[in-house]
């Protein structure tokens, strides 16, 4: 168990970036205080995963909703505390709840357990959690089916692959990793099978759950010595699913002169890695969009549902691929409309996009 535990302490790591200057640092709670009125304030309180604020991924995306959450609703108070251990998470929440805050968002599946207990032992309190779902009736719970824009990414990279070879790797072979690992495998078969091509995916395998992986989401030199052998196999477009780690990927594609390029995961890699020009879309993860509705919906009277809950997919935006940027003028005309083709397709129902780590409903 332990074992599985330190998984998913490294998966809150295991996606791409967002750079937010106005993200809390402190150890402390951090409020955002509206001035003084005679409304009762609604109170948006999140505790983040030891991943910590600055993460560049699930809590800083969720802080970032708890903020427009604000900008739309000056009545609502936002505040957060920092886990550093798991042993502060049901510590944290319990705070929160001694503290009467009117909404408790917890980030990260590595605070599925204490969320749950925590939301059992308080049946009125209004909890949220990101990436998750602990089942029960007063926890929102908040998903998302990367492995849908995925699909779109797969079938963009074989369209856009010179040598015939495209790369996928992780940080760890678990659930928030592979699931866009199995949509990008996808779309490549899907695009092969549509244009009669034989592009291969190296570094995973959807079938036997296989592939190459860095064991480890925040060294750079880790995440360049995996590309590096995938690009020597012929890979002139990776994905890398393995947080900072990628970083070593996307710096040495930059420096390759267009010997290879990169496709990034979770907050669009233009607003949050130093390496646009070698970018050709990133998989989105909608988790502000996400957060900021539930709050406003929650702060508006609105009882959140635990069944379904939010399921992020193409259809309601929850997913998404990011703009070209740099790439706009190189993807040609008729594979842009392809992709676009391919959205509509899923959310209609007419492609269905299937992984083994897709979220519960």
């Amino acid at each position: 168990m332990r074992s599985v535990r330190g998984m998913r302490i490294a998966s809150v790591f295991a996606v791409g970036g967002l750079v937010l200057g106005a993200a809390a640092c402190g150890k402390a709670p951090e409020e955002n205080k509206g001035g003084g009125t005679a409304a009762k304030k609604y109170s948006a309180c999140m505790v983040t995963d030891v991943g910590g604020i600055d993460d560049k991924s699930f809590n800083t995306s969720a802080w970032k909703g708890l903020q427009e959450a604000k900008k739309a609703n000056d009545n609502i108070d936002i505040k957060n505390v920092q886990s550093k251990a798991e042993a502060d998470y049901e510590v944290n929440l319990t705070g929160f709840v001694n503290q009467k805050c009117d909404f408790i968002l917890a980030v990260g599946g590595l605070m599925s357990d204490a969320t749950k207990k925590a939301a059992q032992a308080n049946p009125n309190q209004q909890f949220a959690i990101v990436d998750s779902n602990p089942g029960v009736d007063n926890v929102y719970p908040m998903q998302f089916d990367t492995a849908q824009a995925a699909f779109q990414a797969g079938y963009l990279a074989a369209g856009m692959s010179k040598t015939g070879k495209v790369g996928t790797y992780g940080g760890l072979p678990i659930p928030p990793v592979t699931i866009f690992m199995d949509g990008f495998a996808d779309g490549v078969a899907y695009y092969n099978k549509a244009k009669g091509k034989n592009v291969q995916v190296l570094g995973w395998d959807k079938a036997t759950q296989k592939g190459s992986f860095t064991n480890d989401f925040v060294k750079q030199d880790e995440g360049k010595k995996v590309s590096d052998t995938l690009v020597a196999q012929g890979a002139d477009i990776i994905m890398p699913v393995a947080g900072g780690a990628g970083l070593g990927t996307t710096a040495a594609a930059q420096a390759s002169n267009g010997k290879y390029s990169v496709i990034w995961v979770d907050v669009d890699g233009c607003e949050s890695t130093p390496n646009c020009p070698t970018l050709v879309t990133t998989v989105v993860k909608n988790i502000p969009d996400a957060v900021k509705e539930a709050v406003l919906k929650a702060a508006g009277g609105e009882k959140l549902q635990a069944k379904p809950g939010f399921v992020g997919t193409l259809a309601n935006n929850g997913v998404s691929i990011a703009p070209y940027h740099d790439f706009d003028s190189k993807v040609p005309a008729d594979l842009k409309a392809e992709v676009d083709k391919i959205k509509a397709d899923i959310a209609a129902g007419t492609i269905t996009v299937t992984s083994k780590a897709q979220p519960t409903k």
